[in-house]
């Protein structure tokens, strides 16, 4: 290498294994991390779902409160991306504070909960275009060729450039936001029968046997933001690009999805939204808006709701793709995995594998679906809410452990009296996530609507418990037999810049 030229990892092995840096800047970031939230899904699916099977009229409320939760929680994690660059993000935050036995098993769990997340919106897109082609086309179509249809698009766009994927998250995600100004607008300009009350913030608001099971459903609102570290190794400037789009994620959600709630409740009565939601369901919004905007605004809506949904897989795609490069790389998963492609730089193989999961999952339920066509069971009430309520549960269990590997990470540095504030901040958020974990383990049966005493209520939140004993045996294993695998576990890039620095060392010949 020429003197005065920027030093950098001139192996093979090396180049294969670093992603391409200057990728993304913040703006980039903020619209992939946000796509994952898919706004008009949460908005049109979630808010009107949780009005109806939990009652509670607080819902605005709970966003509001579990935003200030989740920016407790980012005041350690943004501070963490500031010393750790990883793809495999919370894994690595965990491994670099707990140790690499509990990093393995982190990594299994984000592998989990994210590849679930993801493919469990196959049902739900599979259902919703199968639904306007029969509407509008009158042709008749299976979800389940919609989704594999699905499967493939999006593994295609995952193995290209991460900016090319930018462009199209960004552009829908945009799109997506407008509409549901232009809506809240309506709403507020005509609300129904009690005016714009405030009574949705009110604490008493909150009361009812469903707030805990509420809590879980407005949490899945937020999904999205804790994903920007995975981007770190992309971004021009990971020291400060990372943590500014986790604090603006938040806060967009929080007052986004806050306001659109309030709205929905708005716009039916306070009084009469809960009852509204449960005869209508997520026909809701729809109704909602073809009474003030009319049929075609609602057709539009329509449309931009199945392509929300597409940028949410596509966003959980790429984040799962590098998760699995990230463990590749680190020698928890095949080496073959933890390499990238030479003409995009993306992660290929890590995109192909989670190609492969949904594949194999999607098929698995259109078998086991002996409905007629149009009946939402297997693609909707199965496939995404078991999935959706198990990725859910594991990024709680995530967001719990990287909150006390944040602490453990400061204080062994000797730094826990300089980072006292962002400390306590954790630790707070720690305690929350952990008590709306204990709401949805207890409630998980509610949650994906099987009855009283089903084994899906262990079997499904099971998934995430098996992953982690994988993963830690793994790493356990790791630590006996290939102590130098071990080691990397949480490093990333930098163990191959480490053995790059001890190859050029002169040695010292003996004596």
């Amino acid at each position: 290498m020429l003197s005065g030229t920027k030093t950098e990892i001139s192996t093979f092995k090396g180049h294969e294994r670093a992603l391409r840096a200057d990728r993304i800047g913040t703006a980039g970031l903020l619209l992939s991390v946000l796509a994952a939230s898919a706004p008009l899904m949460v908005v049109a699916g979630v808010m009107p779902t949780a009005y109806a099977v939990m009652g509670i009229v607080g819902q605005p409320l709970l966003f509001v409160i579990l935003g200030v939760v989740m920016a407790l929680f980012s005041v350690g994690y943004a501070e963490m991306s500031r010393h750790v660059h990883n793809a495999g993000a919370f894994y690595a935050y965990i491994a670099r504070g707990l140790g690499g036995t509990v990093g393995a098993g982190a990594s299994f769990v984000a592998l989990a909960a994210y590849s679930t997340l993801q493919v469990g919106i196959y049902g739900i897109f599979g259902f919703e275009v199968s639904g306007l082609l029969e509407r509008h086309l009158d042709i008749t179509v299976s979800w389940w060729i919609i989704a594999l249809f699905g499967v493939v698009l999006i593994g295609v766009l995952g193995a290209l450039k991460i900016d090319l994927n930018v462009k199209v998250l960004g552009v829908l995600l945009l799109i997506e936001c407008v509409l549901i100004i232009v809506f809240d607008i309506a709403f507020a300009a005509d609300p129904g029968a009690q005016g714009l009350s405030l009574h949705a913030f009110n604490p008493e608001s909150l009361t009812g046997a469903g707030l805990g099971t509420a809590l879980c459903f407005c949490i899945a609102g937020f999904v999205g933001f804790e994903q920007a570290p995975v981007y770190a190794e992309e971004t021009s400037s990971p020291q400060t690009v990372v943590s500014r789009v986790m604090f603006l994620a938040v806060g967009f959600v929080a007052v986004f999805f806050a306001l659109s709630s309030w709205l929905i409740g708005v716009a039916a009565g306070p009084s009469e939204v809960v009852g509204a939601a449960r005869e209508a369901g997520p026909g809701l919004i729809f109704g909602l808006n073809e009474a003030r905007l009319g049929g075609t605004f609602t057709d539009l809506l329509h449309v931009f709701f199945v392509t929300g949904i597409f940028a949410s897989m596509l966003s959980f795609h790429n984040v799962v793709a590098r998760y699995a490069f990230a463990m590749g790389r680190e020698g928890l998963l095949p080496a073959a995995v933890g390499r990238t492609s030479k003409s995009s730089g993306a992660p290929a193989l890590g995109s192909l594998l989670q190609s492969v999961i949904a594949l194999l999952v999607v098929v698995a339920f259109a078998v086991n679906d002996d409905k007629p066509a149009g009946d939402p069971t297997a693609p909707v009430l199965q496939l995404f809410t078991w999935m959706g309520n198990v990725g859910a549960v594991g990024v709680i269990v995530l967001m719990a452990t990287a909150s006390a590997a944040v602490i453990a990470f400061f204080v062994r540095r000797g730094a826990a009296r300089a980072q006292a504030g962002r400390l306590l901040c954790s630790g707070l958020a720690g305690i929350a996530l952990l008590v709306v974990l204990g709401y949805a383990l207890a409630d998980f049966d509610i949650l994906v609507d099987a009855g009283s005493g089903s084994a899906l209520g262990w079997l499904l939140p099971g998934i995430i418990a098996a992953a982690a004993v994988v993963g830690i045996a793994h790493g356990l294993v790791l630590r006996a037999t290939k102590p130098e695998v071990y080691a990397r576990i949480g490093l990333g890039n930098e163990a191959f810049q480490l053995e790059k620095a001890a190859v050029s060392e002169p040695k010292v010949p003996s004596v």
